[in-house]
């Protein structure tokens, strides 16, 4: 019996949540029957995606992490990844954020691809996530006057939610650590940055896009 075209095997449905118009139009051109997939829904805003995951059922969602009205796809994953444990995710973002690529990981995306990388790495990476694979960028570094900085993942969920304003009590609570434990990493952000303060820290980090603190 003769192999099966392109056109006659099963297409895999892609559900895409992107709110900038000119990329949602480049992204369901390319995911197209002739690379073997097939855009069923797509939405603005990631409050929308948990219908459209409900109604159309996709092997894989593509999902942006700041979407319309202020909705965060990293959200979104975490309410979708335990009503869904088969369907894959592909989180991406158009922002040099720290925390974005390990809290999609954390959350269960199988993978996290910057918006630079291009169409093309975006289908490559989305056949390569459906055979079951997954994809997560090198650990990102704050660029400094004088260097760059490399922080552990628990300094940037702590310098995540420094940005958020929170407390160091709040803070303390919310990651079942000592507020001395806290100190003690704070201190060590402070002087891998030679910054003087955290407030300096945190203005830093967040006027160069580093952190994203309302996604």
């Amino acid at each position: 019996m003769a192999e099966k075209t392109q056109y006659e095997k099963e297409l895999i449905k892609v559900v895409l949540v992107e709110d900038h118009l000119v990329l949602r139009d480049s992204f369901c051109a390319a995911f197209s029957a002739e690379k073997g997939f097939a855009v069923v829904g797509y939405t603005e805003s990631a409050a929308e995606v948990d219908e459209l995951c409900a109604l159309n059922r996709p092997e894989l969602v593509l999902m942006d992490v700041c979407t319309d009205g202020g909705a965060s796809g990293l959200d979104a994953l975490e309410r979708l990844r335990p009503l869904y444990p088969h369907m894959k995710f592909i989180l991406m973002s158009g922002f040099n954020e720290l925390s974005y690529s390990p809290r999609a990981k954390d959350l269960g995306a199988n993978a996290f691809i910057f918006k630079s990388k291009g169409v093309d790495f975006f289908i490559e990476m989305a056949g390569r996530v459906m055979d079951g694979e997954t994809y997560f960028p090198e650990e990102r570094k704050i660029l400094l006057p004088n260097g760059e900085a490399p922080f552990t993942e628990r300094e940037k969920e702590i310098l995540r939610q420094l940005c958020m304003y929170k407390t160091r009590h709040m803070i303390a609570d919310d990651l079942n650590i000592s507020e001395n434990t806290l100190k003690k990493h704070i201190e060590n952000m402070l002087a891998k940055t030679t910054f003087s303060s955290t407030t300096d820290l945190i203005i830093y980090v967040i006027s160069n896009g580093w952190i994203n603190p309302i996604f």
